[in-house]
């Protein structure tokens, strides 16, 4: 069963296991710069190699976070047969009381990475009140091993929030007088995460189609990250309509891409040593310490946050919904 994908995987992916890297050498940051795929997650393959985690959730959502075949069986991870999209679903059917725990998902990639260019294309995202979708990475020893935060966003939040996650054993922060380098808001400035609540340093697209609704109306589209120890981390947010060809045929360009949405200068961020052994993640929590509390009675939703878990209709869309996730070198 879907055959055409299986071949699209095996010509043109370089499979095997990675060997983690403590210090990265830094990548070619010339302008004529060719990427090649290392990884294509996509199709039937898809799930082959990322890992279900099942444990509590470390942000104290009301989630059971499920193991492979649970999330297969329940249809909260699958792939579609007319597309090949994979789809990550939150549990919209079951009735779970105010307060109580919805089925959810949450798959970490087995393969860690130390530098590259990652790209999510994504049709639609999770959408709707006290959910807390993200599609990131984490190094070992959080923070210290760092994080990157390419999508997230809280309940009926417009615009994708990027954020890096530090801790304090280096210096990161993002350089402000490098402003003229990125088009999104700067939210705060300071990465590391024991002296921010755990916030760390965020820049806000500007885009209207760069989160929920606006992103899937728009037919969803392309996130981009290009983590260079060199230089720093760029983010980009490509709409469906705007996304470049290079990208499209697989030979992506980065150069050419335009400002990107948001970047960590490597200037006043030691990108080597607070960033390595990033493994990628992507979920969708309900509620917990940042869609819950005070951030959903100022989001506009109605009732508590843990009452809205009672309201299985309201998951209905609640869902990823992911074309491929590349990895390139």
């Amino acid at each position: 069963m879907h055959s055409f994908y299986k071949l699209v995987l095996a010509t043109t992916t370089l499979v095997g296991a990675h060997s983690p890297r403590r210090h990265f050498r830094p990548i070619n940051t010339s302008t004529d710069k060719v990427y090649t795929i290392q990884d294509l997650y996509v199709g039937d393959g898809f799930f082959d190699d990322w890992d279900f985690y099942t444990g509590s959730d470390p942000t104290g959502g009301n989630v059971i976070y499920q193991n492979k075949s649970a999330a297969q069986s329940k249809g909260l991870a699958y792939v579609n047969d007319s597309d090949y999209s994979t789809v990550l679903a939150v549990d919209s059917t079951s009735t779970v009381a105010a307060g109580g725990d919805r089925d959810s998902v949450r798959i970490t990639s087995q393969n860690s990475y130390n530098g590259g260019l990652f790209v999510m294309d994504a049709s639609k995202m999770p959408v709707g009140c006290s959910t807390w979708p993200s599609f990131w990475t984490v190094g070992p020893n959080w923070p210290y091993g760092g994080e990157i935060d390419i999508v997230e966003g809280i309940n009926d939040q417009a615009k994708n929030q990027m954020t890096l996650h530090s801790g304090t054993n280096h210096t990161c922060t993002i350089d402000t007088d490098d402003s003229d380098e990125f088009t999104g808001s700067v939210l705060s400035s300071n990465c590391y995460s024991t002296e921010t609540s755990d916030s760390g340093c965020s820049i806000m697209d500007n885009s209207s189609t760069s989160f929920a609704y606006g992103f899937n109306d728009a037919g969803g589209g392309v996130f981009a990250l290009l983590w260079d120890n060199s230089t720093g981390m760029s983010m980009w947010h490509f709409a469906r309509a705007d996304i470049p060809d290079d990208l499209t045929a697989q030979v992506p360009t980065p150069s050419t891409w335009g400002t990107p949405s948001g970047f960590w200068s490597a200037k006043t961020c030691d990108i080597t040593d607070n960033f390595y052994d990033q493994q990628m993640v992507i979920d969708t929590t309900i509620c917990g310490n940042w869609a819950g509390g005070d951030a959903y009675s100022k989001s506009g939703c109605s009732g508590k946050c843990t009452d809205m878990v009672a309201n299985a209709t309201n998951y209905v869309d609640a869902k990823w919904v992911i074309n491929y996730v590349a990895v390139y070198q």
